[in-house]
């Protein structure tokens, strides 16, 4: 296969052009230079031929002076003159042309130097000056003869800088040209291209010349824009399609969110599911909807909510047993049933005019309780992203109706711990008294009978002093179980807490408040209250004391400390048992905020009482 200029790479172009630019600069300057050096060695010749000149009418005249030191000197610099004249100086440009006119010149001067030379040294007969003008004639012949070649050198000097102008001139207008055809009018053919592109014209195509890069540009060119008119072609029907894709997701999104706002304020498992038969209706465009769940046995499908079922579709399928019918076995993931009249498990869908069935799962932790029922009077069929979007909102409504169950089982539980709590405050203290006076009326029932009238005034005393004590017990739990903090600050819930202990009691009560600190949750405060009412009614019934301090402190860590002055008790032998309201009481209500209750006491010095609160259980109820 032969090499062909149009097939090459533009680099292999660009490196020929260049390289034979290069060789022709290179050989003009090569020769340029080896004339100047010629020029420059004869220009030295010619000096060096001039000095033997001088050099011969110095001899002349020192042996006519009879100055014989100075002839021998003379001669021997006329010597190596003509040596050097002939040989050259390796350390500067000094030679002879290598012509024969000079070559003749040089060999007369150096016969007519032997001569005279010969004549000088015997110094007899003395030198003539037909001697001397001979060898400088020979001399002046050697120098005429020099010249003539610089000369000629010179003017092929002068002809090799007018050839080099002429071919840089050259050289520049076949690059010019030559970067036109190879760079220039490709890269204007592109454009040509683009611009057509960039107006619409999607037929536009660029020619392709060569093989080079620029070929494969043209050609890459091309291939985008057939691929670009193309993609135009069908360009609208994309656009169209993304368009209603992009509508329909919205729509979805919208759905989603919808009902994941409505899932959030629904008060009621009634409410919740009547909300999302109607959303589910309006989303999945189906002509019926139920929402079953499983009953607390777990054994049932008990139906919540129907939109779109005949009266007695929903009177027998009010209550399934999963296995019975279609629905009532869900699937992880939504799926379409079609509804065939034969079947034995059709029959309540068949007289209702369905004929299929999208069953969607409601999980609750990776378990199937529930399902969604749509059903469709036309064959459904269910596309991923709708059923994606099904799935997404059954699992919004299992999250909501397991939350509305927990918050229901929260609220029972904290009625059932406040009744606990309230029958605890009954049975450690009106009861008590209940009992207490109870037996004092069986004794003055028997002290009436016997006639005894002192032993019945007694009695009847201690009557009145039991219903006192039980109204300031009712008293008590009235003012516990109204106890609220009223704002941040546990400062003023204290401050009244003591002022109503001043007046039930009668003792006097002091506050005193140590260092500054952040406010505790609502809750926190309202378990430390009790606590604080709990060990001052334990003062009041069982102290017998005189005075009462409250300390409050803020820092390193919330304390507070209630002490009293009366008659104490020993914690060993002494102690409280769990059936006293007193410590058990405050300690299960410290214990709920993350406190400690620490009771100290000795007989006759008064009991003090510790309710410490810890950084940590502070932060952790913010």
């Amino acid at each position: 296969m032969t090499w062909q200029w149009k097939n090459a790479r533009l680099a292999t172009k660009v490196g020929l052009l260049g390289a034979g630019l290069l060789v022709t600069a290179l050989t003009s300057i090569g020769l340029t230079l080896w004339l100047g050096w010629q020029l420059e060695g004869g220009a030295a010749a010619v000096n060096e031929a001039g000095r033997l000149r001088m050099q011969t009418l110095r001899i002349a005249h020192a042996v006519a002076l009879g100055e014989h030191r100075d002839v021998d000197r003379h001669l021997q610099q006329v010597d190596e003159a003509l040596r050097l004249v002939r040989d050259g100086d390796p350390a500067r440009p000094l030679f002879l042309p290598r012509d024969r006119a000079t070559a003749a010149a040089y060999q007369a001067v150096g016969d007519g130097w032997q001569d005279f030379r010969a004549q000088a040294a015997r110094e007899l007969p003395r030198i003539t000056g037909a001697q001397v003008d001979d060898m400088v004639q020979r001399v002046d012949g050697l120098v005429a003869a020099i010249e003539t070649q610089l000369a000629q050198r010179n003017t092929l000097l002068s002809s090799v800088q007018l050839a080099l102008v002429g071919l840089a001139i050259a050289a520049a207008v076949a690059f010019l040209y030559a970067s036109h055809l190879l760079v220039f009018a490709p890269v204007d053919r592109l454009r040509r291209g683009l611009s057509a592109l960039e107006r619409g014209d999607l037929r536009a195509r660029v020619a392709e010349s060569s093989r080079d890069e620029f070929g494969e540009l043209a050609r890459g060119f091309n291939r985008m824009a057939a691929h670009l008119q193309a993609l135009y072609a069908g360009m609208e029907d994309d656009v169209r399609a993304k368009t209603s894709a992009l509508r329909d997701e919205k729509h979805r999104l919208a759905a989603l969110y919808d009902a994941s706002a409505f899932a959030a304020r629904a008060a009621s498992q009634q409410e919740l599911a009547a909300g999302f038969t109607e959303r589910l209706r309006r989303v999945a465009r189906c002509d019926g909807v139920a929402i079953r769940w499983l009953d607390s046995s777990q054994q049932r499908m008990v139906l919540l909510a129907a939109q779109g079922l005949p009266p007695a579709m929903l009177e027998s399928e009010r209550c399934l047993k999963p296995g019975d019918c279609h629905c009532g076995s869900p699937e992880p993931k939504a799926r379409v049933i079609r509804i065939q009249a034969t079947e034995p498990l059709s029959s309540g869908c068949t007289k209702a005019g369905f004929v299929s069935v999208t069953s969607v799962a409601l999980p609750v932790q990776g378990r199937m309780m529930g399902e969604i029922n749509l059903f469709y009077r036309e064959a459904a069929v269910l596309e991923p992203a709708d059923g994606e979007l099904l799935d997404s909102l059954a699992s919004h409504l299992s999250s909501a109706l397991e939350g509305l169950r927990h918050a229901a089982l929260r609220r029972e539980a904290a009625v059932a711990e406040e009744r606990a709590l309230l029958a605890r405050e009954l049975h450690d203290s009106i009861a008590q008294s209940l009992a207490f006076m109870k037996i004092q009326l069986q004794l003055l029932k028997a002290a009436q009978q016997h006639g005894q009238a002192t032993e019945t005034l007694r009695l009847l005393d201690q009557l009145e002093l039991g219903l006192k004590e039980s109204s300031a017990d009712v008293r008590a739990l009235l003012m516990n179980f109204r106890t609220r903090t009223d704002g941040d600050d546990l400062l003023p819930a204290l401050q009244q807490t003591l002022q109503k202990f001043r007046l039930q009691s009668g003792l006097p009560a002091e506050l005193t408040v140590e260092g500054h600190g952040a406010p505790l949750p609502a809750d926190v405060q309202v378990q430390l209250l009790h606590v604080v009412q709990e060990a001052l009614s334990n003062v009041r019934k069982h102290a017998q004391a005189r005075a009462v301090q409250v300390h409050l402190l803020h820092q390193p860590h919330w304390q507070i400390e209630i002490r009293d002055d009366g008659c104490g008790f020993d914690p060993v032998h002494d102690a409280p048992d769990d059936s006293h309201v007193g410590l058990r009481i405050m300690r299960e209500r410290a214990a709920k905020v993350g406190a400690t209750v620490e009771l100290r006491s000795r007989p006759g010095s008064g009991t003090r009482v510790c309710v410490a609160l810890p950084e940590s259980a502070a932060l952790n109820h913010d």
